[in-house]
């Protein structure tokens, strides 16, 4: 098994971040994403992957630092956690899990939280496998997520969604609205660009919603921080390949068949 290592500001700049490295049209969003990372190392943001060119990593930072809205007092918040291609089945995300298990027992934490698809969502953990390794959902909201927790403090309180994403619609009842934000390399470009070309083309209003700061985050509409899209209020996807004109009728064909202007 190839070893880990774990950024942070002295490093970061000659290590990679896993995702994105070979797309050159990301180029600008991978750096904004290390930007962000350095910014968010200060207060307790972990970075661990694997020490090689490869999708394998996992992210997680004090609950209350956290760019998701949850309430977690003294848990730690798995927020990206990725194995892929031939590093699947091999271990390392059970390794790298037990990483973090182990930070947070160092750290005195409740123990480790994080949010997923009820049913499988991109750019999301896949819920089944968190359970099959000791997490439990604490609670569920009607348009598809889930808030999972691995409890160290057996007696510690569960976990909770923030009120801002109870109803799943968002203020802007027209047309499509994005939240996103710096924490994915991929983000800014596709909703900068890709996305207002595909919006264009068929004459849909768009409008962007960039989360800047950690209050945005906590007071976002959707639990999903990185790239969450809206149709007329409501909340359709967390699928940020939608931005791009070959995947969108794909994605919103049921949505857009449901309404019109």
């Amino acid at each position: 098994m190839e070893h880990f290592i774990t950024l942070n500001k002295d490093n970061l700049d000659k290590e990679h971040i896993c995702c994105a490295f070979s797309d050159k049209k990301c180029k600008e969003s991978y750096e904004l994403k290390k930007e962000w990372l350095r910014k968010e190392f200060d207060n307790g943001y972990i970075f661990r992957r694997i020490d090689a060119r490869a999708k394998v990593f996992i992210e997680y930072v004090p609950a209350e630092k956290g760019w998701v809205p949850v309430v977690a007092p003294d848990y730690l918040l798995i927020n990206c956690f990725w194995v892929s291609g031939q590093y699947k089945s091999q271990g390392y995300g059970k390794a790298l899990l037990q990483a973090a298990l182990d930070d947070a027992e160092k750290m005195g934490k409740n123990g480790l939280v994080t949010v997923a698809g009820t049913s499988k969502f991109h750019f999301m953990s896949d819920t089944k496998w968190l359970q099959r390794q000791g997490f439990e959902i604490c609670e569920t909201l009607p348009y598809g997520f889930s808030l999972l927790v691995k409890k160290i403090k057996k007696d510690a309180e569960n976990p909770k969604f923030n009120k801002s994403v109870v109803s799943g619609e968002c203020e802007n009842k027209t047309g499509i609205t994005v939240y996103y934000s710096n924490r994915c390399p991929f983000s800014e470009f596709h909703v900068r660009n890709s996305l207002v070309e595909t919006a264009e083309k068929r004459n849909i209003p768009l409008t962007v919603i960039k989360l800047e700061t950690l209050e945005d985050a906590l007071n976002a509409p959707s639990p999903a921080t990185i790239f969450s899209l809206f149709y007329n209020g409501k909340f359709v996807t967390t699928d940020l390949s939608v931005c791009m004109d070959s995947r969108f009728d794909k994605v919103m064909g049921k949505v857009l068949s449901a309404n019109s202007f």
